[in-house]
């Protein structure tokens, strides 16, 4: 059987252009980049963490941040505990900005807010954190150039 389109081409239709980060030790107590975007604003249609390293029984918040190079830093999803996730844990960013990250333990879903994407401006896109973790996330993010030219790149 022949397939007309492949799998990252549906990917592509549907949600945009992906890029992936290597799994990294979350921030420690600080804010850090996660990815960086240039070249104009892009519409950010879903942020995926999968958790490779189990965080730890330190009660930990994370929250994503819009970090632009021009302005003020805007909070895309709000704090969240990450304590003691297991290995497959998925973080996503919610479906109204500024509410809390979903987090499911391994093998349960996540969400894209594909149909409701965030408008992010040139600059970074970051991690916080408030206390000190053991665990490891590998991200993946989804966009859309808004502006001809935008781009993300793994910070």
């Amino acid at each position: 059987m022949s397939v007309i389109i492949q799998s990252d081409q549906l990917r592509t239709v549907l949600v945009g252009a992906k890029v992936d980060r290597a799994t990294a030790t979350l921030p420690q107590t600080t804010q850090a980049a996660i990815f960086t975007v240039s070249g104009g604003r892009v519409l950010v249609t879903g942020l995926v963490g999968e958790v490779t390293t189990a965080t730890g029984a330190t009660a930990t918040n994370l929250k994503v941040t819009s970090n632009p190079t021009t302005g003020t830093d805007v909070d895309l999803a709000a704090n969240t505990a990450v304590t003691s996730k297991e290995i497959g844990s998925l973080i996503t960013l919610p479906g109204t900005s500024g509410s809390a990250l979903v987090v499911k333990n391994g093998g349960g879903g996540g969400q894209l807010p594909a149909h409701n994407p965030y408008v992010v401006p040139i600059g970074t896109i970051d991690l916080v954190t408030d206390a000190s973790d053991t665990g490891s996330v590998k991200w993946s993010i989804t966009y859309i150039p808004l502006d001809n030219g935008a781009s993300v790149t793994a910070a």
